[in-house]
Parts: structure tokens; C-alpha cells; sequence
């Protein structure tokens, strides 16, 4: 089982919970209300009206939609971005603001599971302090455990916090694993789509334009997570979460092409047997698995048919097609404030392209040109992470400058 810096299991999904289930309707806070996760979340949640009480929603700028899902829910708590509008709400439904308000419906006293489903590292700070209230998590946040799992994990695992993963791969895994001992583990396997590029020529790839990259041929998904599949970065990003979720060394965690997304993720044993999790895609299958752990409840997804899907493919990936899966192994092994840097990087350099003002394979570059330039700090902490972000952001604007005058 890998160790984290202090000596402590880094095996967070493994907490050993919070305490005694309630006795009423489980109090359910949503971080990132309005994004696709947190509209699946409370779809989720309406299919089962009896077991759910909503008690706080939070969202970045999207006020009309929030105050809607105010109206359909009644939650004692919203929560918005400082900047955004004000919108009306229902009576009894009180409105935070900015970075203390997350951290508000983070640690609602009503909520006994947050689903943390906001992008972006603001939701770092308003995770820690949800563990630090005792409550479950259901993490579809990637940066949360990229940038600062060695600083969350442990401090979940020291206070009995469960961390239920809501990505579909890490979902799979810790299905697959049951009540299997990790050190029964010989490898995890992540499966990826491979994205709309899998079979493109390498040479076309300098060319693509945003809407092919947008085309995902599986998933429904925001704009940057989009790109991220398209390239693989997102899958790279999941290879560190994997490491710190479940404790198993880099060189154990593995990447799979698998075009149909039916195979969600695989778990190899010592003895080289392997167990997958399979299911159609959608997500509000593993939302609905954080919510509800340890039952498998009935759900509003459709039942998978092997004979009517026919063939599973599989393939190793390309490391020339997909370079950006190097650049995330080398930054979870480097550790310290490197995965921030990847991450936050990926992020400037994809809105670039996404804006036009950067090529599809530039992506990755811009990320390696950073991660060659960084420095860490010594130590990791939170203000550390938020530095090596804004650092990382600024080296990433810098990159992409360089890299549109053409220079080496």
C-alpha cells in the first residue's frame, strides 16, 4: 500500500465512515449545482424523493439556474460567486457569497454526504473543511485529490471520512475491489474512450479544430473536460488520483483504450485474475453508487445488454498521440506542488485552444514547458498549492505567447 509523506494509509476510499447512517432522509450538499455532475447529482436525487433531502446547493455564476433548482428542491442554503447576480429565491432559502459561502454549504450541519462536483481548485479548501465536519464525500472534483491528495487523504482517512469516488473509472475501481485487502492488488487498469482523435492521423492532429475536439464520441461533458478525454490529459489526472484514492503505487496503474466505454475500469489480483465493472454510460450510475454505498438501489439508468453491444475493444495507447499521459505519471511521481502545476497549466493552455488562440497539440506542450520551469517549495500546503497555481498560470500564458510567435 503506497504511503503518504507522513507515514499515514493513503487508501481514501477505504475510510471507515463518519458514524451511524441517519435516521431520517440523508442531508445531501451539491458543490458545482449547475455543471453537468451536479445536474445528474440532483436528477439522481429526485428518483428517490424519500431517501434525499437537499440542504444546500452551490454554484459558480449560473444565479437563474440555481434559483430553479432552489424552487425544485427547497434547500436551506445557496451559495454563488461573489460577482454573480442575485437571484430571487424562495422564502427560507439563504444566499452566501464567494469562497465562504462554498465553505457555507460545504459544512452545512444538515448535510451528512457533500457531492463535490465545482471544477477548478477552489474546491480544495471547502473539501478539507467538509472532512473536518465529519461528513462523507462524494468526490467528482479532479483537482481536490491531483493537486492536494497528499494533504486530503490522510487527513480523511485520521478523521474516518469516507471519500466516495463519482468518476465512473474510479467508481469501477472501487467496486471492482470490494472487500478485497490492497495488498492483494497487483494492478489497476483505467480505461479511456481514447476520445475522437484515437484513430486520426498523428500529422492531421496539428489541424483539428475546437469542434472536432468537442465531438466526444461517448460522453456528454463540459467544454474543458472534453478537450482533456480528446487528449487524454483527463486520464493522466485520473492516474494520480488512482495512486492516492487507493494507495497502489504509479508503475501498478495502467491505461487501456476502450473505445465502447462499457468496461469502466478493471482491478488485476496477485493471483492474475481480473473484475471489471460494466455498465452503459452514464453517469448517474456512480453518483448514484457514492449516494447510496453500500446498496446498489434501483436507479434511472438503462440496463446494460452485452449481446446488443456486441465487441469490446481494447488497445494499449499511443504515447505519440497521447503525450500528455507521460507528462501526468512524471508529475504524480515528482509529487510536491507538480501535479498543481500540470493541472493548472492544462487549464490556461485549453482555454487558449478552446478560444482559438492555441493548436490542439500545443496543449501538452505549453504543460511540459511549465513543468520543466517549476521550482517547488519544499513543503506542500495549502497556500503552497494556491502559489504553484498562480505561478502555473502565469508560466502557462507565457508558454503559449512564446509558443504562437514560434519560438523553441
Amino acid at each position: 500500500m503506497a504511503r503518504g509523506r507522513g507515514g499515514q494509509s493513503s487508501d481514501g476510499v477505504r475510510g471507515t465512515g463518519a458514524g451511524p447512517p441517519p435516521a431520517g432522509p440523508i442531508g445531501v450538499a451539491v458543490l458545482g449545482a449547475t455543471g453537468s455532475v451536479g445536474r445528474q447529482t440532483l436528477d439522481v436525487i429526485a428518483h428517490h424523493p424519500d431517501r434525499f433531502r437537499v440542504v444546500a446547493l452551490a454554484a459558480g455564476t449560473n444565479a437563474g439556474l440555481l434559483a430553479n433548482q432552489a424552487v425544485a428542491f427547497a434547500p436551506d442554503l445557496i451559495a454563488l460567486d461573489a460577482g454573480a447576480s442575485a437571484p430571487r429565491l424562495p422564502a427560507g432559502v439563504r444566499l452566501e457569497r464567494g469562497a465562504s459561502g462554498l465553505i457555507a454549504a460545504a459544512t452545512h450541519p444538515d448535510a451528512d454526504i457533500v457531492v463535490v462536483a465545482s471544477s477548478g481548485h477552489a474546491a480544495i479548501v471547502p473539501t478539507h473543511r467538509a472532512i473536518a465536519a465529519g461528513k462523507t464525500i462524494a468526490l467528482a472534483n479532479k483537482e481536490t485529490i491531483v493537486c492536494a491528495g497528499e494533504l486530503i487523504v490522510p487527513f480523511a482517512a485520521a478523521r474516518g471520512v469516507e471519500i466516495r469516488p463519482v468518476d465512473s473509472e474510479h467508481s469501477a475501481l472501487w467496486q471492482s475491489l470490494g472487500r478485497a485487502p490492497i495488498t492483494e492488488v497487483a494492478r489497476l487498469i483505467l480505461t479511456a474512450s481514447g476520445g475522437p482523435f484515437r484513430e486520426t492521423p498523428i500529422a492531421r492532429l496539428a489541424t483539428v479544430t475546437v469542434a472536432e475536439a468537442l465531438a466526444h464520441p461517448t460522453w456528454a461533458m463540459g467544454g474543458k473536460i472534453t478537450i482533456d478525454s480528446a487528449s487524454l490529459m483527463n486520464k493522466g489526472l485520473e492516474v494520480i488520483e488512482a495512486h492516492w484514492l487507493f494507495g497502489i503505487p504509479y508503475d501498478r496503474i495502467e491505461v487501456l483504450i476502450h473505445p465502447e466505454s462499457i468496461v469502466h475500469s478493471l482491478v488485476e489480483f496477485r493471483d492474475g485474475s481480473q473484475i471489471a465493472q460494466l455498465s452503459l454510460p452514464d453517469m448517474r450510475l456512480p453518483i448514484q453508487y457514492a449516494l447510496t454505498y453500500p446498496e446498489h438501489a434501483p436507479s434511472p439508468c438503462q440496463s446494460l445488454s452485452l449481446a446488443d453491444v456486441g465487441t469490446l475493444r481494447f488497445a494499449a495507447p499511443d504515447p505519440a498521440r497521447f503525450p500528455a499521459l507521460a507528462l501526468a505519471r512524471q508529475a504524480g511521481e515528482s509529487g510536491l506542488t507538480f501535479p498543481t502545476v500540470l493541472s493548472a497549466a492544462d487549464e490556461v493552455a485549453v482555454a487558449a485552444f478552446l478560444a482559438g488562440r492555441l493548436r490542439f497539440v500545443d496543449i501538452p506542450e505549453v504543460a511540459s514547458r511549465c513543468l520543466a520551469d517549476h521550482r517547488p517549495d519544499g513543503s506542500l500546503g495549502f497556500d503552497v498549492i494556491a502559489a504553484a497555481d498562480a505561478w502555473a498560470r502565469t508560466a502557462a500564458a507565457t508558454a503559449i505567447a512564446s509558443i504562437g510567435r514560434g519560438s523553441p
